[in-house]
């Protein structure tokens, strides 16, 4: 890690100087824009977007540690973000170069308190995966088992709060913001309790364990890694090797074969939400594996979103109007699930022709390769834009809008042409 990130002070400093600059650039862009019109506000204001969102963006991967998975969950929270900063904070995605070995090795003797040589038979002093908080070493257990050992790297954990508090500060101080402050604390507890929950592996690995326990009772080629409890701790995560092809590598097999693993990744990601109320909410291609089978691995079990009774059902509400094209009701539904800012003011052409759209890829043959849903989604996006403060961002929403919307992609990515309506019934049936 960068030696920036090394101290609380250094790591504070650096945020305080970030958000400071953006102050100092906002307030110079109002009083330069004083008399513009609102064709050069707009203009420049969009370019003052841009350069504090690279700003952050570079600040944030610079330091790494706590306060680059702060952006990156940032960048998974999308929608509360005008377009130019959203841009500039998801490239934190991108994979983060590795800690040194022998730092690596302290955090493990000190959480399991032996030398490595008598933990392990063998561990792999490379990496295979470096993410923001921790990296990915295989190993082989004394037993002879192959696993995965994810480190988490010292430290990380203590920076995150006061991280989440800067960055939200500087986002505050630029006026980036779309929602109001009462919204605000709700979502920003959700990043929080997010947070908090990728950081702490014990939690990682109970989500692990009830995932597993409930996919096997449902589909044994949904594959979940065992924890191995023994060599496990809130910092050290050991899990069975569970190898799989990429989603790259899976588009090019035979249309059956694609068509099997899509259905599969749909119908375990539906149970789940509609049934387990706990859903797997990163749907990231790299968390994801495949074999020829037909079997699918699930990977990284650290943002586990939990959804109340109620909230599920208001879900299945809104789908079953949204399938009779009740608007009256749909917008109830959406209502109670707080993405509503007003009742009516929306077209209902506007509605019909989102819902045709919405619902092609799940009622219909449809090639999602070629992906003409889309293509129309954002033809209809010019007509939709003036209406768009009509809804908003619901922390009862956002992870499961990421999550459809990115398992939507992965289906793309794996070149699925099948007709999903009887899945689709299945989780969600037709009448309450």
């Amino acid at each position: 890690m960068a030696k920036t990130a090394s101290t609380p002070g250094r790591r504070f400093m650096k945020l305080a100087s970030m958000t400071a600059s953006i102050a100092t650039k906002t307030v110079s862009n109002s009083i330069k824009n004083f008399s513009a019109d609102d064709e050069q506000k707009n203009a420049a204001r969009s370019k003052l977007f841009q350069d504090i969102g690279i700003q952050i963006a570079d600040t944030l991967g610079e330091m790494k540690g706590a306060v680059m998975k702060v952006g990156q969950i940032a960048s998974q929270y999308k929608d509360i973000f005008p377009p130019e900063v959203a841009r500039a904070i998801s490239k934190l995605q991108r994979q983060a170069p590795p800690m040194p070995f022998a730092e690596i090795q302290a955090q493990i003797e000190k959480e399991l308190g032996k030398p490595l040589a008598q933990i392990f038979q063998h561990f792999d002093e490379t990496p295979f995966a470096a993410a923001s908080i921790g990296q990915v070493h295989k190993a082989i257990l004394p037993t002879g088992e192959q696993v995965v050992v994810k480190i988490q790297y010292p430290g990380v954990d203590e920076a995150c709060e006061s991280d989440l508090k800067q960055v939200r500060l500087a986002l505050r101080l630029m006026g980036v913001l779309k929602i109001d402050r009462k919204l605000q604390d709700k979502l920003f507890q959700e990043i929080q309790d997010s947070l908090d929950n990728e950081l702490n592996y014990q939690i990682e690995a109970q989500n692990l364990e009830v995932a597993r326990t409930f996919h096997q009772a449902l589909d044994s080629k949904i594959i979940i890694p065992q924890v191995f409890k023994d060599y496990s701790t809130r910092h050290i995560l050991t899990l069975s090797l569970e190898q799989g092809d990429s989603i790259e590598t899976a588009s090019q097999w035979p249309l059956a074969t694609r068509n099997e693993l899509g259905r599969r990744l749909f119908r375990a990601i539906g149970q789940e939400i509609f049934y387990l109320k706990r859903f797997h909410c990163d749907p990231h291609p790299g968390n994801f594996a495949f074999r020829e089978d037909g079997s699918v691995i699930i990977y990284d079990y650290g943002g586990v979103k939990t959804l109340s009774n109620d909230i599920v059902q208001h879900f299945k509400a809104l789908i079953q109007a949204g399938r009779a094209q009740n608007i009256a009701l749909m917008e109830q539904e959406l209502t109670a699930l707080h993405s509503l800012s007003e009742q009516g003011k929306f077209p209902p052409e506007l509605y019909q022709a989102w819902l045709e759209v919405l619902m092609r890829p799940l009622t219909t043959d449809y090639d999602f390769a070629e992906n003409s849903a889309h293509h129309d989604g954002m033809e209809l996006m010019k007509p939709s834009l003036k209406y768009w403060d009509v809804f908003k961002p619901s922390p009862d929403t956002l992870m499961v809008n990421r999550t459809v919307s990115g398992h939507y992609w992965n289906l793309i990515h794996l070149k699925v042409h099948d007709n999903l309506n009887d899945l689709f019934e299945e989780l969600v049936p037709p009448h309450a």
